[in-house]
């Protein structure tokens, strides 16, 4: 045995006993035997096999276990099952049968859930749409197969390096797709932050690497405030005898930087970079509730509330599971959040909801879950749904917030926020949504499409002879919701085309024609429809009548000739003229004009370079949903054979089109761009004087010759604000531009406006 091999052991070995060394807090011997078969069985499988990096490939399940069991929380059976992940697909030798003979039925099935979703996943191609449809569809299963490869995926986004850059891009993407918000709605906030950080770390290096730095710089000023903030509440919390502990929880690096983004704020301006967190152990002889009001009472003697800031997730728990009390108080000038909770709150934040209570003997909790599922299920049953609009669907309900709503007689019903009335009387019963025609909330008369709001009590008004519209799909917002409107639509045409078939096959029979093809062409071009199945629909539902039916028989229909020319000829009738590719889905709405047919393939090895020509074209096609100019951070798609689209990296609609398309990104690099200019977009703040308009588009158009498209300039109580949509040719442009104007006397802030229109 070499000595690099010798050395593999020892590490294999190393990791292996630090695995078990965790799993014998709450494992059995019997289960540490089992556990030990599993490692046998991976080890043995994967023997002689390496990651990228080099290091033995059984290190990958070994890891994935000890982040099943410690960061978790996960039993023996997932244990196992995690090491065993990726067994059944990389060796032939062992089958889900052997996994079964030797493990049982349960360790068997989810060994064999995951086998099936990297399968559909393709680890060497894209993961598409329709394979994340896939992997949805297994939580209808056995919920440990999504925990176990989410756990799969956060060790994968660990040891992301190794991995060349476009493959970096197409994971990460696929991560903030799906894999972070379903981290979070399963409770596992730790892991979900984790996955951001990393996704943005591989998508925009630089503004992670800039925004950690000043994280870590701002650390000693925080741990001061921290102190001087909590001396007060740590003392009279003693007073009370209540034996805790505080911290200061800093946001996520990703947090900060989707708030300087949506917010268009400096990393300076963002004041609630932490938060306090108190974390008690409480007394049986009272409740967890009141003690939990009562340390709130506690904080707000030394310091004042913001009441509009006050988040009761103690008497209402999220869907996923989280129980706190938040609070926001006045500290030193500086608005503070406090978050309140029990060690058993604290455990369920930090290791998820559905890992801590679905295999315990707790059927209270464990029935939350269900009816968290069971809503999932609702987006699941209709199998027709476009695997893209299904996905847009689902992500809805993975992170948006959530409200309370309340029926007339008081139940409360917990939906996502920006749902409407017709949201809510599917959730009550899908008759009561179906017969829907308005409601009253709070007492007050509104339309199905009324935005609910937290706390809002609703009276869904119904009338029998209601039925669903196609409008409705428009302000529908839950997934379940759009599912059984259109299944009521689709069996409300059915039965249209059902009427309208036994009404035109009567017709036929009294007039003695035979339900021939000719005789449906006859009647097609009549009634200007396009179908027979349009035909019947239409005569079924009244829109067409068939009294004149015996002359539309009777009558010839005209002549009608086309001519049909190929491309090829009308090139040489038309010189200069192009071919266009019709549109596809890598081109967003607002993108430039139809593609020009493609003059030679991409070679992926290589970089795409993204130039301008000198008859003043681009060689690519800039997406206008986000605007990239040169110099920014960008991703591309290759959209045709020799076409490109490029976004910048940060833009939403590239982050869904690289997790549904990672085999259509390509690498790509700006190089310098002198003719054409790129709509840039810069916001600005001041105080606001006579002169200064003149000031800046003296800057702009005199000194730095950029063209202005449009301005939008608004004063009030002396401060001005105004943004400026302007062409440059480069980053390096912008930055010069905006460093000149925030030199002008009275300017306070000037900056770049991102816009992202999706």
């Amino acid at each position: 045995m070499s000595e690099l091999q010798t050395y593999d052991e020892m590490l294999i070995r190393r990791e292996f006993e630090e695995l078990i060394k965790l799993c014998r807090k709450n494992t059995n011997e019997e289960g540490i035997a089992l556990i030990n078969k599993a490692f046998e069985i991976a080890n043995e499988a994967h023997r002689g096999i390496k990651r990228r990096s080099g290091v033995p490939y059984i290190l990958h399940p070994v890891a994935v276990a000890k982040i099943v069991v410690q960061e978790i929380g996960l039993g023996y059976k997932s244990i196992c099952a995690a090491l065993m992940h990726d067994v059944v697909e990389d060796n032939p030798n062992f089958t889900v049968d052997l996994v079964k003979s030797v493990f049982g039925e349960t360790i068997s099935y989810i060994v064999d859930g995951l086998t099936k979703i990297d399968v559909a996943f393709d680890k060497d191609k894209s993961g598409q749409a329709e394979n994340f449809k896939r992997i949805l569809l297994t939580m209808n299963d056995d919920i440990r197969v999504i925990i176990i490869k989410i756990a799969d995926r956060l060790h994968n986004m660990r040891t992301l390096d190794a991995m060349p850059v476009e493959k970096q891009q197409k994971i990460s993407n696929e991560t903030l797709f799906l894999f972070a918000p379903l981290a979070y709605r399963l409770g596992f906030f730790e892991i979900k932050s984790e996955l951001e950080d990393l996704s943005l770390k591989y998508l925009s290096s630089e503004e992670f690497n800039e925004i950690a730095e000043k994280i870590n710089a701002t650390e000693a000023g925080r741990q001061n405030f921290f102190d001087r903030f909590i001396e007060p509440i740590e003392k009279k919390l003693k007073e009370s005898n209540i034996k805790f502990n505080t911290s200061a929880r800093t946001k996520s690096v990703y947090s900060v930087w989707n708030k300087m983004r949506n917010k268009s704020v400096n990393f300076e301006e963002i004041y609630d970079l932490f938060a306090v967190r108190i974390i008690f152990e409480p007394t049986y002889l009272v409740p967890e509730r009141t003690q939990c009001w009562h340390i709130y009472s506690i904080i707000t003697e030394s310091y004042q509330s913001k009441n509009e800031r006050l988040r009761d997730w103690i008497s209402t728990p999220k869907t996923n599971g989280y129980e706190a009390l938040h609070c926001t108080v006045m500290a030193f000038g500086v608005w503070v959040e406090v978050q309140i909770r029990t060690k058993r709150m604290e455990e369920i934040a930090e290791r998820g909801f559905a890992a801590h209570w679905r295999y315990k003997d707790d059927t209270a909790q464990e029935e939350e879950l269900d009816r968290w599922l069971a809503k999932i299920r609702d987006v699941l049953i209709n199998p027709e749904t476009n695997a893209v609009e299904y996905l847009d669907q689902f992500r809805f309900n993975m992170y948006s917030s959530e409200i309370t709503l309340f029926t007339p007689r008081g139940k409360a019903v917990m939906l996502p926020k920006g749902v409407t009335v017709i949201d809510f009387a599917y959730t009550i019963h899908s008759r009561i949504g179906d017969r829907a025609i308005g409601a009253k909330v709070n007492h007050k008369l509104v339309s199905l499409s009324y935005v609910l709001n937290n706390g809002d009590q609703v009276e869904v008004l119904t009338a029998e002879n209601a039925k669903p519209v196609r409008e409705w799909l428009e302000y529908a917002k839950l997934p379940r919701t759009k599912v059984r409107i259109e299944t009521a639509l689709k069996a409300e045409v059915q039965g249209h085309i059902d009427h309208g078939k036994e009404l035109i096959k009567n017709k036929l029979a009294e007039f003695n024609v035979e339900p021939q093809s000719r005789v449906f062409t006859k009647l097609c071009a009549a009634y200007g429809v396009a179908t027979k199945r349009e035909l019947y629909s239409k005569a079924g539902s009244g829109i067409i009548q068939l009294d004149d039916f015996e002359k539309q028989l009777k009558e010839n229909p005209p002549q009608k000739s086309a001519i049909y020319w190929g491309f090829d000829l009308i090139k040489k009738i038309i010189p200069g003229t192009k071919k266009t590719v019709k549109k596809d889905e890598f081109e967003t709405e607002n993108s430039n004009e139809a593609v020009t047919e493609p003059v030679a393939k991409i070679d992926k090895k290589k970089p795409f370079l993204l130039k301008e020509t000198v008859e003043k074209k681009l060689t690519y096609k800039a997406a206008t949903c986000c605007n990239p100019i040169p110099g920014d951070n960008i991703i591309g798609f290759e959209i045709s054979d020799g076409k490109v689209v490029v976004h910048r990296q940060e833009c939403p609609e590239a982050n869904k089109l690289a997790a549904e398309h990672g085999d259509k990104i390509i690498k790509v690099k700006w190089t310098t761009h002198k003719i054409l200019s790129f709509l840039a977009f810069i916001t600005m703040r001041g105080i606001d004087r006579i002169g200064i308009l003149n000031d800046t588009t003296r800057i702009i158009t005199g000194e730095m010759n950029v063209n202005m498209r449009k301005m939008n300039v608004e004063s009030h109580d002396g401060i001005f604000e105004g943004t400026i949509e302007l062409y440059v040719h480069s980053t390096d442009d912008l930055e010069n531009l905006i460093r000149k104007i925030s030199g002008i006397k009275g300017m306070e802030d000037v900056r770049r406006l991102h816009r992202f229109d999706t």
